[in-house]
């Protein structure tokens, strides 16, 4: 490929909008034009960096006997209707109406889809396992695109989706899943990639795990544990309290605390700590709107996945009016006001002597003991576990939380699908079964948002030899000389016909705009042939990643650059996990 014909402009001006580096990158690399909110169309550079991930993606889940398929894009609502999810799931699903006024649906994910297609296939135990999978487009109508490609709207996804007998039998394929999926992010580049464990959201499910990559650029929270190494996404972690009981409960007084809305503002006043505090976060829920009173330990965040977890609703943050009968600033359990939700999270629990709302404009209550003072109270999970809690594993306060993008995930979903879509096997006894199922999924985009935005330096992408555009990356300085130029040309017939990859710049431009370029491309191998080099008989090898800059003989070209190739890949296998 010439570089003078390569469809797509590349310029030195960071775009507008572009709050994260490979956003930026790929954009001013000629990577990806902007369509819509969260819609992009790719040039060829990002064309082939996906082609090549996909290629890797197929080739490890071929390895665990997995069989491509493809499943529409655009689905019956009907289909949905099975599941349950047409109804339960919000608005990131897009539904609409063809033209005879049957419901359908654009496929966010393809649960359903898969369950249709085997249903009929997997009427014996015989046939089990099996896993298919597909490499499709996905819409999702998020609310926040956000980073590229690292939150879209449309999507190119991997889903595979496994059967099984038993619960045992998915959870032996889980495992080389999850091992072929650490290959996965290794092959591409990025096997700093770890799993966590996750909360199952919409999916359901028993137990699902997520691939994060660790980066500032990510939107979701990781802990990890510097004791034991437990990892978890925080929306799934387990948040641990430990509480001393006073040694004498002091009796509950209102206390008048004007202006003291907040926590900080209230621990001035009173000269307390959050820790001693009992607040209270309220929600509305989004099938009634009927409010959730959630208490908690002043020195922690409400986790709203474990409380939509709990409620099995959807919520959103209260809008408080005069006709709720809620104090806003002031609330607290003694006394509150009747016709709602009222939980309390289990850091209260074995506490006393708690500063709490009074549920009067104004003044707050001290001395709080919950038994004591609200009767009998259930504790439930509804914290963040925050930066520098306590291990849920290890119980000790080693915590660390970090931001993290997520890459993949993996879901044992039992027979949520299955037995709602009436799918249904005859065991060898005769006895009628329902079968048991995994899914697996992979954004491929992201994936590629991801390398980028962890595989770059100040002037451009610095692509793994694996999912590169191009392996080799030829600049032929001064082209407008004819010896330099014979010598380009010859090295780049003589590497094409060796099967090499090779982007050829023989453009009369600068050597700082070529190079510039070639800094944005990010393509692993740079070889330079300069009137100078041919003068000396010899041209520059050099790496990407600058790990490598040395002159070989021009006579030896294609052999020394096959050899840093090769070296490479080496290093890139090494990093691979063998597989289950």
């Amino acid at each position: 490929m010439k570089l003078d014909k390569l469809v797509g402009e590349r310029f030195r001006e960071r775009p507008a909008g572009c709050v994260i580096e490979s956003h930026a990158l790929m954009v001013r690399g000629g990577y990806m034009k902007g369509v819509a909110n969260g819609i992009f169309s790719q040039y060829p550079p990002l064309r082939r960096v996906t082609r090549k991930l996909e290629q890797i993606i197929r080739e490890e889940m071929d390895a665990i006997e997995g069989q491509e398929v493809s499943m529409p894009v655009v689905l019956p609502g009907a289909l949905w209707e099975e599941s349950g999810r047409y109804v339960s799931v919000g608005s990131e699903l897009l539904r609409f109406q063809d033209r005879t006024g049957t419901p359908m649906v654009l496929g966010m994910t393809h649960e359903e889809a898969a369950v249709q297609l085997v249903r009929e296939y997997g009427r014996t135990a015989a046939r089990y396992p099996f896993m298919i999978y597909q490499i499709q487009t996905k819409f999702r109508d998020e609310a926040r695109p956000r980073g590229g490609l690292i939150r879209v709207r449309e999507f190119t996804m991997k889903d595979a989706y496994s059967f099984h007998t038993s619960q045992q039998d998915l959870e032996r394929y889980y495992a080389r899943c999850h091992r072929a999926y650490e290959r996965i992010f290794a092959r591409a580049g990025l096997p700093e990639v770890v799993s966590v464990a996750s909360d199952s959201g919409m999916m359901g499910g028993s137990l699902s795990h997520e691939f994060m990559l660790l980066t500032p650029a990510g939107e979701d929270s990781v802990a990890v544990c510097g004791a034991c190494g437990y990892r978890a996404n925080v929306e799934a972690a387990a948040c641990v309290a430990h509480n001393e009981p006073p040694a004498v409960l002091q009796p509950l007084q209102t206390v008048e605390t004007p202006d003291a809305h907040t926590i900080e503002a209230l621990c001035a006043f009173l000269h307390v700590i959050p820790a001693q505090c009992c607040k209270a976060v309220v929600y509305q829920k989004e099938t009634d709107g009927s409010y959730v009173v959630l208490f908690l330990r002043g020195d922690l965040e409400a986790n709203q996945t474990k409380l939509t977890n709990y409620l099995g609703c959807d919520v959103r943050p209260a809008a408080i009016t005069p006709e709720s009968g809620l104090c806003a600033g002031f609330i607290g359990p003694v006394g509150l006001c009747g016709g709602m939700t009222v939980l309390y999270d289990t850091s209260l629990q074995g506490t006393g002597n708690l500063v709490c709302g009074a549920n009067r404009q104004g003044f707050h209550s001290t001395g709080l003991q919950l038994e004591r003072d609200c009767g009998t109270v259930e504790y439930h999970d509804f914290a963040k576990l925050p930066d520098g809690g306590v291990c849920p594993v290890c119980g000790r306060p080693a915590i660390r939380v970090s931001r993290g993008v997520e890459v993949g995930n993996i879901f044992q979903l039992g027979a949520k699908y299955t037995q709602a879509m009436g799918m249904r096997y005859v065991d060898a006894d005769g006895t009628e079964k329902t079968p048991v199922m995994g899914c697996y999924g992979i954004g491929v985009g992201r994936l590629a948002a991801c390398v980028c935005e962890v595989r770059h330096d100040d002037h451009g992408p610095v692509w793994p030899l694996a999912i590169a555009p191009w392996q080799v990356h030829l600049c032929c300085l001064r082209a407008d000389d004819a010896g330099t130029k014979a010598a380009a040309d010859a090295l780049y017939a003589s590497l094409q016909k060796n099967g090499v990859e090779v982007l050829y710049d023989d453009r009369t431009v600068s050597a700082g705009v070529m190079f510039a370029d070639a800094d944005l491309l990010g393509i692993p191998v740079r070889v330079i042939v300069s009137p100078r080099n041919c003068a000396e008989g010899c041209f520059e090898l050099a790496a990407r990643d600058k790990t490598v800059k040395e002159k070989a003989p021009l006579a030896k070209a294609v052999q020394a650059v096959q050899a840093l190739l090769r070296r490479l890949e080496d290093e890139a296998a090494a990093q691979v996990p063998p597989r289950l």
